[in-house]
């Protein structure tokens, strides 16, 4: 996992190193960059993977093709396998197979990967190419100013004077100063069917397709464990990251390893015990850190401007997992996390009230095309803050194409059911019955960050300042919560337009 800066249009290399060293934190290792036909690229780099040659930007054998990367290619092996034409690979990188592949066939290539990355390729022709996965797992955002065309993994690595044009760069997407955004892929296939099955909430799910789903997650969790390092789950101990942390124990123990848990909480939250009882279960290695209202209400400040969001509920989970990465990336260098699980097996308490199968699937469709710029950024920027790269294994390509060609009849909860009942009953036995059945509770409520901060971060600001400054932003601000993290955010990004940058959730 790394940090990335590019540019077409070269004009100001010094420029582009200081955006460089901004994302330090992002790739604590190495660092490389390469100027390449009218290009400049720069890399950050984490060594997840001990191979020849994985320092970036790497090229082509002739070295006249340039490519930096950021993320995880899972499926490397196999695209490398179907490449036809004639390809020297100078390393072991899953990454390289990104470079080859866009050599062979261009952008729209790029839909064979199954993995999460942000790729910018230079040739010394002048071809340029810039992409982002489906799903948006990994960072990328761009501007551009006249004929400059400015890349990095994060808002704050721009200068003040180019923040006011940044936007995310769209998942799924690549850029060429010729045909401009082209669409390779997207989150959810545009041509997926849905199997036949109950259109009405309560129906049960028959075994084949429980068995689908519980292959489906499998496969992605083993894919996902790849690397040379140990391999961690954060474990909330939640149904989305018990079962993660269940797969994978078992896939380890399959190696004669023992998988690393870590959990984080007050002393009172109802998280802790949870995850001690998910790690005692299964076997793991757990460790946990507590931290105090002092310690919540410390880290706001510097959680805010991490994870580049003000959205209240967004920064309610980022504090207790700014804390959690912190501890674990004294251990490992890679977690898997539970992300995508509530988008795809319809977790929310909301979903509670859909009663039509179509329209729940509009709107789970929806929420996983949305997880960009909310839940996934989140991940992504309190992990990295720390040199930490987060897998999250429920938005693998072929589970969320599984997911959603499932029956959205067999996720509509009837009378008495909790949320997620297919994905309980697909893992039946896996778990203790009374933590497979276990209520939901949002992580920043299970880990006890809402009691600790709500009340103490709208005790700064008045109903008049709240008044006054509402419609600092488009759309207003909420909550005096909002207020105080938006003037955190706003001193952080002083240029950066929150109306093209972020998403915020529709209640605060």
């Amino acid at each position: 996992m790394c940090g990335i800066v590019a540019e077409y249009g070269t004009t100001d290399c010094q420029g582009l190193k200081r955006m460089l060293d901004r994302l330090v934190h992002r790739g604590p290792d190495d660092a490389g960059q390469v100027r390449v036909g009218g290009a400049w690229l720069g890399h950050r780099r984490l060594s997840i993977v001990d191979v020849d040659g994985g320092h970036q930007p790497f090229s082509n054998a002739s070295g006249d093709v340039w490519l930096v990367g950021n993320g995880e290619v899972y499926n490397h092996a196999e695209v490398r396998a179907r490449l036809t034409g004639e390809h020297t690979f100078v390393t072991e990188s899953d990454n390289e197979v990104a470079l080859h592949l866009l050599e062979e066939h261009g952008p729209l290539g790029l839909g064979e990967l199954n993995g999460m990355f942000a790729f910018v390729m230079a040739a010394a022709d002048g071809r340029f190419i810039a992409a982002r996965d489906p799903v948006g797992i990994k960072p990328l955002y761009w501007a551009q100013r006249g004929e400059r065309t400015r890349f990095a993994s994060e808002m704050a690595a721009f200068d003040e004077e180019w923040q006011r044009l940044v936007e995310p760069f769209p998942p799924g997407c690549a850029w060429t100063p010729q045909d401009g955004l082209i669409r390779f892929a997207r989150a959810v296939p545009e041509d997926l069917e849905s199997m036949p099955g109950p259109t009405t909430p309560g129906a049960a799910a028959p075994p084949d397709v429980l068995r689908g789903t519980r292959d489906a997650l499998s496969g992605a969790v083993e894919r996902q464990l790849m690397g040379d390092v140990a391999v961690g789950v954060f474990l909330s101990g939640g149904l989305d990251s018990s079962l993660v942390a269940a797969i994978a124990a078992r896939i380890l123990a399959e190696r004669g390893e023992r998988l690393q848990t870590f959990a984080v909480g007050t002393d009172t939250s109802p998280d802790l015990v949870a995850a001690r009882q998910v790690a005692e279960h299964i076997g793991s290695e757990h460790r946990e850190t507590t931290y105090t209202a002092a310690d919540a209400l410390a880290v706001v400040p510097v959680a805010v401007r991490a994870i580049e969001s003000f959205d209240p509920a967004l920064v309610r989970s980022a504090v207790p997992n700014y804390l959690l990465s912190e501890f674990t990336a004294q251990h490992v260098k890679v977690v898997l996390t539970g992300e995508g699980a509530d988008e795809l097996f319809a977790g929310y308490e909301y979903l509670r009230d859909f009663i039509d199968a179509d329209t729940l699937h509009r709107e789970l469709v929806r929420t996983v095309e949305s997880l960009h710029n909310l839940n996934l950024q989140r991940c992504d920027r309190v992990t990295m803050a720390h040199g930490l790269e987060a897998r999250v294994p429920f938005l693998d390509r072929e589970v969320i194409e599984w997911a959603l060609r499932l029956p959205a009849g067999f996720k509509l909860a009837g009378p008495g059911q909790p949320e997620k009942r297919l994905l309980r009953e697909a893992f039946d036995g896996w778990l203790p019955h009374e933590l497979l059945w276990r209520d939901k509770a949002e992580f920043g409520d299970g880990s006890g960050a809402k009691d600790v901060l709500t009340a103490a971060i709208e005790e700064e600001i008045s109903e008049l300042e709240f008044e006054l400054e509402r419609d600092r932003v488009t759309p207003p601000l909420r909550t005096r919560e909002e207020l105080a993290y938006y003037r955190i955010f706003r001193e952080h990004l002083v240029g950066v337009r929150p109306e093209l940058t972020l998403s915020r959730f529709a209640t605060a």
